[in-house]
């Protein structure tokens, strides 16, 4: 299971959470950042990535478009790193069945 970790978080989340979620990548590191949230969208669907943000944006994506990608929203949006971290690392479990089910959204 690879995050796609939307410019709204912290560049650093993929080198912390690669244990858990090896290969995922963030946005401005793959380049893609400028190309906008259907660049963003159409990125993740076509490598098999499940964006990671807080931009409740993407919400109307996923109701219309449907999945893939699918979407994990961060909540509260106004975290720190260290807070999106630890919340990514103890739903785990929680994502691991996400990425099985036919669910679009997992909101943690």
């Amino acid at each position: 299971m690879k995050l796609l970790f939307d410019e709204n978080l912290s560049p650093q989340l993929p080198r912390l959470l690669s244990d858990l979620y090896p290969g995922s990548a963030h946005v401005v590191a793959l380049g893609i950042h400028q190309t906008g949230d259907s660049g963003i969208w159409e990125y993740a669907k076509d490598f098999d990535f499940i964006i990671t943000t807080k931009d409740s944006d993407y919400l109307e994506w996923s109701e219309t478009r449907g999945h893939p990608p699918k979407l994990v929203l961060v909540e509260p949006g106004n975290q720190p790193t260290w807070v999106v971290e630890a919340d990514l690392r103890n739903s785990y479990d929680r994502l691991e069945r996400f990425g099985r089910n036919d669910e679009p959204v997992l909101r943690i």
